[in-house]
């Protein structure tokens, strides 16, 4: 490579890793790290820093759109992929983002673990991995659910007596700097159980606190829609009992199909959630590292159908809510 080409290349570089770091920064400022329907674009491998510091997300019909700009007033610059052959010219560094992104398209949703299986089956390859974790602030928000998790593990650990240990990140930190011989003999168990080596004891707490810190984000989200669809639901049986929406043709019959389809959808992913909370809580009574790995694999396999569903439970009900907020609106409107 000539010298002229390496003094070409550097100050590109350099400017693509400033706007991806100035880009991660302002995302996790904004949330949109632990979204379901938002996809930071400065996660992946792209070349051009206009794309780096952008967005995707899902509008209100689920499309996937990718937003290059925002303004304070509300007003954003958004288009779908296809549409970006109009703004940029036709490079091959385009050409090798746009290769990326036309895939990305096409998923259902955007939250990391979702992401995990999908970069893996597109065959993307990400090289700082962190962009594939929860945000600090959310892994904080979830503790209460994750405490649910890393009870059983604790009450191995230390049986029935009290512990200081909250928490899966200061049961790793007392690992890494163990001061107590009960501690150590009760991780030495467990490595036994496992069939593992003591010192890859804290890889299989990373992964155990992992694959249940997935469970607490998406039982989170599903939490949080559940009361808002069942509030929808209400909206629809006064919105179909008003006179002049009954004059609607074929309106009750669309109002019925809303509901058994919600319904539906709701009953089934509590039925997940439900389904892995007994195998956690058995998990325990033979835990090895074959238990736990089965274990993982059928939680994983789930990831990307509910991440898709509540994506799509969350993208529709923030649009309902934006337009009609606190339940403001006419029935007529809300019928149209």
């Amino acid at each position: 490579m000539s010298e002229a080409v390496k003094k070409t290349d550097a100050p590109e570089a350099e400017n693509r890793s400033a706007a991806k770091s100035q880009a991660i920064d302002q995302q996790l400022h904004d949330g949109d790290w632990d979204s379901l329907h938002t996809l930071p674009l400065a996660l992946l491998p792209l070349n051009m820093p206009s794309l780096l510091r952008a967005k995707m997300l899902k509008d209100n019909h689920m499309r996937t759109m990718v937003e290059l700009f925002t303004s304070g007033s509300g007003a954003s610059g958004r288009m779908e992929v296809e549409a970006l052959e109009t703004v940029f010219d036709d490079t091959d560094e385009f050409k090798e983002d746009l290769a990326i992104l036309e895939p990305m398209e096409k998923l259902h949703s955007f939250d990391v673990y979702s992401l995990r299986i999908e970069l893996r089956r597109l065959g993307i390859f990400i090289a700082d991995q962190a962009g594939l974790q929860l945000s600090e602030r959310k892994a904080k928000e979830l503790t209460s659910y994750m405490t649910e998790f890393t009870r059983p593990l604790l009450s191995q650990i230390y049986g029935s007596g009290e512990s200081e240990i909250e928490d899966m990140d200061q049961l790793l930190d007392m690992f890494k700097s163990p001061d107590k011989s009960e501690v150590i003999k009760n991780l030495k168990m467990i490595a036994d159980k496992l069939g593992i080596g003591l010192m890859d004891v804290p890889m299989f707490l990373e992964e155990y606190g992992d694959v249940f810190l997935s469970l607490a984000y998406y039982k989170g989200a599903l939490d949080e829609i559940i009361p808002r669809v069942t509030k929808f639901l209400d909206e629809l049986d006064e919105i179909n009992g008003n006179y002049q929406v009954r004059q609607m043709p074929r309106f009750e019959e669309t109002c019925e199909t809303l509901q058994i389809r919600f319904n539906d959808i709701t009953a089934s992913l509590t039925g997940r959630f439900e389904s892995f909370d007994r195998n956690s809580k058995s998990l325990w009574d033979n835990i090895n590292a074959t238990t736990f790995q089965s274990m993982k694999k059928m939680i994983e396999a789930h990831y990307v159908t509910i991440g898709g569903v509540l994506c799509g439970l969350m993208v529709k009900m923030d649009s309902w809510d934006e337009k009609f907020p606190n339940g403001r609106g006419g029935p007529v409107s809300k019928a149209d």
